[in-house]
């Protein structure tokens, strides 16, 4: 009973517009107080669980960091290096744009921070060069979802987190799903590109490669700090974020020397206020998770997919499906944070390896990112870029198919995932 009013007071919260972290912990406590006679100490107990956790640290860090990369001049060196060595390829600026991408998916983690970082140089580039609005916002979205995929992926260190699985195996597991949507989306631009004849660049020499390279390799090495500390055990997902942020500064102030503290500041009070609203969800999600467990709602669910069917197979379609609808109006951290806890339980029973199903429900969630009405990066572009948010919206609708595409193509064949965690030993 108090389940069914702690999901119908939840949902009457989302329609009416309340915070995802104040409608999950407003609802739970409210079908504790009205409708049990549970010891209301719980709630503070288990919503410190849900924060009570090391790994969870690692969020905030990387949120700095990524912040840090965008504030310090790194993204426009990133960028100048894709460009000399994919801006002669029919296309140009759309492969250099994802490419782009790409390497800062390696330092950020974080989609958000890719549109809006990457995003005004990537769009005033292509604008000169001539390019379309539509293909300029389309290629910048699509490509941005290869952060969240890929490590150090902010999506899947909360799912690692809620779930109690190794994030070094999930962002392993991360890494061909990230380079097969990369791949799909070079076909995408080539095709754009030969359709409406776009310009190219003129082909750099070995000399522009070699200067382009010598002023970017500092930054590029961050992604092989971050992958090869969490894979080989020297640091913890945590200290990774940690060391990242460390070795960002470093490059800022000492190589890049385009520290401002002013702007250090607003960094700083931006990524405090965004993780605010990320503690908030997890303490919420701790709450919301014991109750459900209490009620046996992962239980009786389970109960009845197995009885519509045993393949892991059509369980994960069924999940893609219904992960793709809640992405049109349901913001992915919030996703993760209310079906984790449900659908855990779920895995063993029907034969999915946790893993496997991290990777494909993040690049779910990340697909909603960029998909109307509430896609978040739509309303980051539609600033970024200066344009309606409708023009926007018809922009990118095309390039969620190759999106799609991979993610059907990593579910049915879980080998794209869990290749690099098996050679590793982690799964």
């Amino acid at each position: 009973m108090a389940l069914t009013y702690l999901l119908i007071i939840l949902f009457a919260f989302m329609l009416l517009g309340v915070p995802i972290g104040f409608a999950i912990g407003g609802a739970t406590m409210a079908a504790i107080f009205l409708f049990t006679n549970l010891n209301p100490i719980i709630i503070g107990q288990f919503c410190f669980s849900g924060i009570n956790s090391f790994t969870i640290m690692a969020i905030p860090f990387f949120m700095l960091a990524a912040q840090i990369i965008n504030a310090g001049g790194i993204t426009d060196r990133i960028f100048a290096f894709s460009r000399a060595f994919l801006g002669h390829i029919r296309g140009s600026l759309g492969h250099v744009n994802v490419m782009a991408s790409i390497i800062f998916a390696g330092k950020s983690g974080s989609g958000a921070a890719d549109v809006a970082g990457l995003g005004p140089i990537e769009i005033a580039a292509q604008r000169k060069a001539g390019f379309d609005d539509d293909f300029n916002v389309g290629v910048s979205l699509s490509s941005a979802t290869i952060a969240p995929v890929t490590p150090p992926s902010i999506p899947l260190v909360l799912y690692g987190s809620l779930a109690g699985v190794s994030v070094g195996a999930l962002f392993l597991g991360g890494i061909i799903p990230g380079l097969l949507m990369g791949i799909s989306l070079f076909v995408m631009v080539f095709f754009f590109a030969l359709k409406r004849n776009y310009p190219v660049y003129p082909k750099t020499t070995w000399k522009e490669k070699f200067i382009a390279t010598k002023d970017t390799f500092w930054a590029l090495l961050t992604p092989a700090i971050v992958f090869c500390g969490i894979v080989f055990g020297i640091v913890t997902p945590t200290e990774a974020a940690a060391l990242t942020i460390v070795y960002a500064m470093i490059l800022i102030v000492f190589v890049y020397r385009e520290f401002n503290l002013k702007r250090f500041m607003e960094v700083v009070l931006d990524t405090v206020e965004t993780i605010g609203t990320v503690i908030m969800l997890m303490a919420a999600a701790g709450l919301f998770g014991w109750t459900l467990t209490r009620a046996q709602l992962p239980q009786n669910l389970a109960a009845m997919l197995m009885s519509i069917t045993t393949s892991p197979l059509h369980f994960l379609l069924m999940m893609n499906f219904f992960l793709l609808f809640l992405g049109l109006f349901i913001e992915g951290l919030a996703i993760l944070v209310i079906l984790v806890p449900i659908i855990m339980p779920m895995l063993p029973i029907v034969g999915v390896d946790p893993v496997h199903f991290g990777v494909v429900m993040v690049l779910n969630v990340t697909i909603g990112a960029i998909t109307p009405p509430v896609g978040t990066y739509l309303f980051i572009m539609a600033k970024v870029a200066d344009l309606p948010l409708e023009k926007v919206i018809k922009g990118v609708l095309p390039w969620t198919i190759p999106l799609i595409i991979v993610l059907f193509l990593i579910t049915i064949f879980p080998i794209f995932v869990l290749a690099l965690p098996r050679i590793f030993g982690l799964v």
